[in-house]
Parts: structure tokens; C-alpha cells; sequence
């Protein structure tokens, strides 16, 4: 594991132009550029916030639901854009897998990296969004986000590292990953909160580990109040999965430039 991660801190610098190259190529040709990072997003919050805010109303206490929901959506969306682009990121570059020699946890994490910017940018508007409803930010409660970000990239790192290694032996993997990903969606709290889950359920519901994130993120950004006791739970989670991910990616690895 030393000489494996020397290996990848030596190169850093592939690391950094391979994700260079992939946000070029996701916008190249594309009039509105990275504004499709903001389109998405907005687009899907315009529409939840239209059937939840007004034909199906959720109770989202003193939080207008575009906040609500956007705060909550543009998390989920780095981890539903990242997974695929990371899933794909091997079998896409057979050429660099079969005849050069890097380590090859370069592509799908480059991949991640990429969407970070993407959430980064979206992350712009939600602070726009808070100014326009005046939802006050709490600066103390902020300093959590950083360690809300790094669990929820253990998470992405450690489903997108397994299901890039998975998909070079079996392409299916990518439609049961679009599947996973869609019942996913309904069984976080992103549409409705938390406390809509009966309480005896409570329990055996955080063990989703993006229901803690996504609850932890409007804790801090909404209440203004640190992460509760349920981010634990999604924290050894995802370095449970972080750690199984790359472990399966390098037990494989030596297979990509036979099978791909």
C-alpha cells in the first residue's frame, strides 16, 4: 500500500492534466459551457419545487423548499455525475490502459475531480439563493462542511474506484449502477426530510450513508447548527466502502490491459 501510494503522489501531475482534460472535453463545442453545471441543478429543484412546493406540499419548516431541495441536490448531483464518468473512465481509455504504464486509479479519481467543479460551481448559487430568501449562514456551523465534502468524496471514491474495476470484466455494470442510482435518489432525503421517516425506521435508515451527508449539509447550511450524531454512521460507512473500493481496484488491476 506504501509503494502504491508513492506511486500515485508521483503522479500528481498526470492526476492534474488528466482532469484538465476531462472538464475541456465535457464542455468543448458546447455554447453554454459551464453553465450546464448550474442548468441541471436548477432545472430539477424549478420542477420538485413546483410539485412539492404546490401541487404535493412537504413540510420543510421555515425553509422555502427551492432552498430546501437545492441544498440537498447539488450534493447528489456531484455523486450521480461522478459515479458514471468514473465508472466508464477505464473501458473509455483502453488505448492508455493496455500500452502505458501510470497507476490506473488516475482515471477514474480525475474523473471525480472534474464534477468537483462542477459542484463547486453550483455551490455559488446556492449562496445566491440564500441572500434572495434570506436564510441566515451560521461561520462557525460552515467550518463543517469541509469534513461533510471529504466523507461524502471517501464515498464517491470508494463506489466509483469498485465500479470502474467491475465494469472492465462487465459492461452491465453500468446500467445496474444508472438503476442503483434512480432507487437511490428516492431513499435520501432530497425531496422530503428526514424527519418524515418514521422513527422507528430511524435507525436502520441512516444506514444510507448519503441520508446522514445530505442531513448534515442542511444542518450547517440552513439551521446553522453542527452535524449531529447520524453523520457518524455515514462516516465509517463510506471509509468502509473508500477502503473496499480500492482495495478490489488494485486486487483487479493487474487484469485491465488483458481483459479491456
Amino acid at each position: 500500500m506504501r509503494v502504491q501510494t508513492s506511486n500515485l503522489y508521483k503522479a500528481r501531475d498526470l492526476l492534474r492534466a488528466w482532469t484538465g482534460r476531462n472538464i475541456r472535453a465535457r464542455y468543448q463545442q458546447s455554447a453554454l459551457g459551464w453553465l450546464w453545471a448550474i442548468v441541471q441543478p436548477v432545472a430539477q429543484v424549478a420542477i420538485l419545487s413546483i410539485i412539492f412546493g404546490y401541487f404535493i406540499p412537504v413540510d420543510t419548516g421555515d425553509f422555502p423548499y427551492p432552498v430546501f431541495s437545492y441544498v440537498a441536490v447539488v450534493p447528489w448531483t456531484l455523486l450521480a455525475a461522478s459515479l458514471p464518468d468514473m465508472n466508464d473512465s477505464l473501458v473509455s481509455n483502453m488505448g492508455l490502459v493496455t500500452k502505458i504504464y501510470f497507476p490506473r486509479e488516475i482515471l477514474p479519481v480525475a474523473a471525480m475531480l472534474a464534477r468537483l467543479m462542477d459542484f463547486g460551481i453550483a455551490a455559488g448559487l446556492l449562496l445566491v439563493l440564500m441572500v434572495i430568501y434570506r436564510v441566515p449562514v451560521s461561520v462557525s456551523a460552515l467550518l463543517y462542511l469541509p469534513l461533510i465534502l471529504a466523507i461524502q468524496l471517501l464515498l464517491i471514491l470508494g463506489l466509483g474506484l469498485a465500479c470502474a474495476a467491475l465494469n472492465v470484466f462487465f459492461r452491465d455494470v453500468r446500467s445496474l449502477l444508472v438503476l442503483g442510482l434512480q432507487v437511490w435518489f428516492y431513499a435520501t432525503p432530497i425531496l422530503y426530510p428526514a424527519s418524515m421517516v418514521p422513527e422507528q425506521l430511524q435507525t436502520l435508515y441512516f444506514l444510507n450513508p448519503m441520508a446522514g451527508i445530505i442531513v448534515a449539509y442542511r444542518d450547517v447550511l440552513l439551521s446553522g447548527t453542527p452535524p449531529g450524531m447520524y453523520l457518524i454512521p455515514s462516516a465509517l460507512i463510506s471509509l468502509l466502502i473508500f477502503i473496499g473500493g480500492y482495495w478490489l481496484f488494485k486486487r483487479l488491476e493487474w487484469q485491465f490491459a488483458d481483459i479491456v
